[in-house]
């Protein structure tokens, strides 16, 4: 019997000194006022973020999440090379997908863990 590795999320900007797991920051851009050193990341995989266009388009409008998911998926289906590195660091143990978002309910790190969580359970 094979277990599916953790997944969680993680602000930049929280304290992380208790986040365990590989680090990858999943955001297209780097966030401000956070030093490399600050994340000791493990990965940026800025190709797996929304589109320019999508994430201006959602702008954190809750009303609009809904959309958004189904736009964001139909674009992580294109993306092969960015998702299989996120499912690579999946299969070896605990991930964080760290983010920028204000929102912890609603933003791009939420829908990309459910994605790769299904895509994992697939398999």
């Amino acid at each position: 019997m094979t277990t599916t590795p953790s997944i969680h999320l993680a602000r930049v900007y929280d304290n992380l000194d208790d986040v365990r797991g590989a680090r990858l920051l999943v955001d297209r851009v780097w966030p401000r006022g956070v030093t490399k050193s600050e994340l000791a990341l493990d990965d940026w995989i800025r190709e797996v973020a929304p589109s320019t266009a999508l994430r201006k388009w959602f702008a954190h409008d809750v009303e609009k999440w809904e959309i958004f998911q189904r736009r964001y998926r139909a674009e992580l289906d294109g993306r092969n090379e960015p998702v299989s590195r996120c499912l690579d660091w999946c299969r070896r143990g605990e991930v964080v997908l760290l983010f920028g978002a204000r929102d912890r309910i609603h933003n791009q790190a939420v829908v990309l863990r459910e994605y790769l969580c299904e895509r994992l359970a697939a398999r």
